[in-house]
């Protein structure tokens, strides 16, 4: 059985978002590709913008679960 290295690295590529025929498709590295309905990418990009502010604070130490 293999066990990519990769797997649990954060990635530092972002994904590349493009519209097609009405959907949504996130490109990201790796091969990984991933086709949402338009409420689906604007819930998705809303949870990752909130996802991003929190890992700053954490990263900043100022919420619980940061690195201070």
């Amino acid at each position: 059985m293999s066990n990519p290295s990769h797997i649990s690295q954060p990635l530092t590529e972002p994904g590349i978002a493009t519209a097609e025929e009405g959907l949504v498709v996130l490109d990201g590295p790796d091969g990984v590709a991933v086709t949402m309905t338009r409420e689906a990418a604007v819930r998705t990009g809303k949870s990752l913008i909130a996802a991003a502010e929190a890992a700053g604070r954490q990263k900043a130490g100022t919420e619980p679960g940061g690195d201070a």
